[in-house]
Order: C-alpha cells, then sequence, then structure tokens
C-alpha cells in the first residue's frame, strides 16, 4: 500500500485511491462539487484543489491518483484564495428567481460560499439566462440558471440509472445540460427516477411536486412498499403529512437509487379512498345466504382476525364444494421470493390447484 502524507499526517492508502479518496478516508475535508462517491471523478469544478510538494501548480484531488512518497497540504492560505476565485466564477453564472425550493438538498454552493467567507448574493447574476422551469416532466424540474455544469446528472443517469437522458450541449459561455437532442426529458427516453435530482447539488434540479412543501419536520426510514427488491428510502414528514420522498445513502439495498414510483408514488399514504381497516360484507358476519349479485350488502370494518377467518373458511368452502379448480391464485411482485414461494406451496398442496400465476409483468 503507498504511504503518502496529508496535513503532517502519515496515511496507508489503497493502490488507485485518488488524494480525496484517501483524504476523505482519514477523515480529512476537502470541499467538492462536482465529486460524489458514487460516481465516476469527473474534476469539472476545480474546488478540490491541493497543493502537492514537487508539482509546481494545484492538482485536482479527486483525479488525481496517489504515489508512494506524496505530500499533500488541504488547507493553505494561497488555496484558500483560489477556492473562493472558483467559488466566485460559479457563482457568477448563477440565477435564483426566488420561487420556493422543493428544499430536498441543501445547496452546497452557497454551503461553500459562506464556509470560504463569501456572501453568494454579491456575485449571483441579476437576470436569468434561461427560462425556470423549462420542462413540462410531471415530477422534475428544471432550471438551468442554477446549473454550474459539474455534470452529476450526466453521471448519475448514465451510470446509476443506465438512461444516458442528460448531455452537455454547446461549448464555451453557452455550454449547458440538456436532455436527448435538445429534446423534452420524457421525449429523450427519461424514467423520471429522479437520479438526477438526488445527485444535483444546486437546485438547477428539483422534485416539482413538492416545490413550496418547505422543510420537514422530520424523516422516517422506511423500506419502499412498490416491490420485493426493498429499497429503502427517506419519508420526509411535515404536520404529519409525507412531502417528498428522499434517497438514504445509507441504504443496503439500492444507496441512493430509486425508481419513479419509489420516489413519486406516496400520494396513496394520505388518499382519501385508502382503506385503512378490512372490510367484508354483512352477511358473512350474520352467516345468512348470499343476497342476489344486484345488492350484496353493505360493506362493515372488522379487525383482521375475523376478515382472514371469513376468507379461509369461503376458500375451503369453494374448493370443497365446487373443486380445487374453482379456485385461483395470484402472487404479488410486492413479495419477497420466500413468500412467492409458500404461496405457491399454498395454492399446490393446500388448494389442489394448479391454476397460479404472478403480477410481475404489470
Amino acid at each position: 500500500m503507498p504511504q503518502i502524507t496529508i496535513d503532517g499526517s502519515l496515511l496507508d492508502v489503497p493502490e488507485g485511491f485518488t488524494v480525496l479518496q484517501a483524504a476523505r478516508q482519514a477523515g480529512i475535508s476537502i470541499p467538492t462539487l462536482c465529486e460524489h462517491p458514487d460516481l465516476s471523478s469527473y474534476g469539472g469544478c476545480r474546488l478540490c484543489l491541493v497543493k502537492v510538494k514537487g508539482i509546481k501548480n494545484f492538482v485536482v484531488s479527486c483525479s488525481h491518483p496517489v504515489t508512494d512518497g506524496m505530500e499533500v497540504m488541504t488547507e493553505t492560505p494561497d488555496l484558500f484564495e483560489a477556492r473562493q476565485n472558483v467559488l466566485r466564477f460559479l457563482l457568477l453564472n448563477y440565477y435564483d428567481a426566488g420561487y420556493p425550493t422543493d428544499a430536498s438538498n441543501e445547496n452546497d454552493l452557497f454551503k461553500w460560499a459562506h464556509q470560504y467567507d463569501l456572501e453568494p448574493k454579491a456575485f449571483v447574476r441579476a437576470q436569468p439566462r434561461y427560462k425556470v422551469d423549462s420542462d413540462p416532466n410531471p415530477f422534475i424540474q428544471v432550471d438551468r440558471n442554477k446549473c454550474i455544469l459539474c455534470a452529476r446528472c450526466i453521471r448519475a443517469c448514465t451510470e446509476i440509472q443506465g438512461r444516458i437522458v442528460w448531455g452537455m450541449h454547446e461549448r464555451g459561455s453557452e455550454t449547458r445540460i440538456e436532455t436527448g437532442m435538445g429534446t423534452d426529458l420524457l421525449d429523450a427516453r427519461c424514467e423520471s427516477c429522479g437520479a438526477c435530482v438526488a445527485y444535483c447539488p444546486t437546485g438547477a434540479l428539483s422534485l416539482k411536486p413538492s416545490i413550496g412543501s418547505g422543510m420537514a419536520d422530520k424523516k422516517v426510514t422506511t423500506t419502499c412498499t412498490y416491490c420485493g427488491v426493498g429499497c429503502n428510502l427517506d419519508l420526509e414528514v411535515k404536520d404529519n403529512q409525507v412531502i417528498r420522498v428522499s434517497s438514504n445513502p445509507d441504504a443496503p439495498v439500492n444507496g441512493m437509487h430509486l425508481c419513479v414510483k419509489g420516489r413519486f408514488g406516496y400520494d396513496f399514504i394520505h388518499h382519501e379512498d385508502r382503506l385503512t381497516t378490512p372490510l367484508v360484507r354483512q352477511y358473512l358476519l350474520d352467516g345468512v345466504e348470499r343476497p342476489d349479485k344486484a345488492d350484496r350488502g353493505p360493506w362493515v370494518e372488522v379487525d383482521w382476525d375475523t376478515a382472514l377467518d371469513i376468507a379461509g373458511r369461503k376458500l375451503a368452502e369453494t374448493r370443497d364444494i365446487q373443486g380445487a379448480d374453482s379456485v385461483g391464485v395470484l402472487t404479488s411482485a410486492k413479495l419477497t421470493n420466500e413468500e412467492n414461494y409458500l404461496v405457491n406451496k399454498f395454492a399446490r398442496q393446500v388448494i389442489g390447484t394448479n391454476s397460479i400465476d404472478h403480477c410481475a409483468r404489470l
């Protein structure tokens, strides 16, 4: 393992590490904007500059590999000034229209500006260059006025979701992020997974359904309800209402990655039509014959044991009277493989039918 020195500390570093990775492993903070541990190195924002003994110019720590005997300094007066200049340059092209954000991500550009003794509002543009909400996608708001060309959205789309929707268009001062060949997100085959939003550090991309919802009172980590993969996510709750879903970087299955259903499909939680208790027909509770099909009587709320007892009894009656093949079983993609296997055994061995299917196609 190469041995390097960072700010006077001698470190053993795995082969192939960058300077930034080595510093992060040692608990040494280096400011970054375009870098993210989940994504490939890009070296575009230049905020992570460091000094390496024997090299005349500053080096970009997120892409510079370590070598044995390297001596690195991460905080010096000239580095402080260089990072200030980088931040000033990025702020000069930044415009904030003042609309309420979705508050899902902290503005890292402003955070680092404050840390380097800069007041962001003293440097930002007075007029926008682009339309603020420039894409009709119902889930993702695009505001290129806040874009610093860090390319996180491009790398997240390509490397996390595998869609290759985002790219860089034009050159020089006209460079901007675009989808497809300048088409709308959905026309560029965007799946609206929101990965680009999750990795955006400045608010150029935000969650459109939660614009204006403000800050959450708390976050509740839970497991997505939509399939059996078991992705973890954070429900952001305000006034006992879920106002947005955000990625949980510590999720063991999915990290910050979510699909469109996991990130945006939470309206059912508070929907007025949602059932919260089991319902059965009154005649089943009364133990009488079923009324005619046109009017089977009212629904009645019951506890789970009552509902399951009735379901079990009626299944057994149907099997015994009509035969096992009068029963069909549908399993669910929301179950684990093990649970689906148990349903398979239930259908074939308990009921005695091979009429079993699965909804994974839906």
